[in-house]
């Protein structure tokens, strides 16, 4: 079985830092891309930042330059680096894997297979 768990997430002022992570199982790790999507209060999903296999990766405009993806094979974890919080990123962050592998983040979050629960995400003064 397919497990996505998130953790890492929680209160922080603009400005700030934190740092996701997701645990991966029931599925080799290292063979797929991987993504994090996130979800405000009232709007959709967005795509924030992949991953592919061979370690590329594919930020998001809103979040290029503040945020890192990365992921570990071994410990079979995706991570998600966030700095120079903004208010606008308060959001339920969630990692996902794609059925193939990608070479653009918009192709990764349209080829999603399973995603985890999510991780909330406050950045509020």
């Amino acid at each position: 079985e397919v497990q996505l768990v998130e953790s890492g997430g929680g209160l922080v002022q603009p400005g700030g830092s934190l740092r996701l992570s997701c645990v991966a199982s029931g599925f080799t790790f290292s063979n797929y891309a991987m993504i994090w999507v996130r979800q405000a209060p009232g709007k959709g999903v967005e795509w924030v930042s992949a991953i592919n296999v061979a370690g590329d990766t594919y930020e998001a405009d809103t979040v290029k330059g503040r945020f890192t993806i990365s992921r570990d094979n071994v410990k079979n974890t995706l991570y998600l680096q966030l700095n120079s919080l903004k208010l606008e990123d308060t959001a339920m962050y969630s990692c996902a894997r794609a059925k193939y592998n990608c070479f653009s983040g918009y192709w990764c979050y349209n080829n999603l297979d399973y995603k985890g629960q999510g991780t909330q995400v406050t950045v509020s003064l």
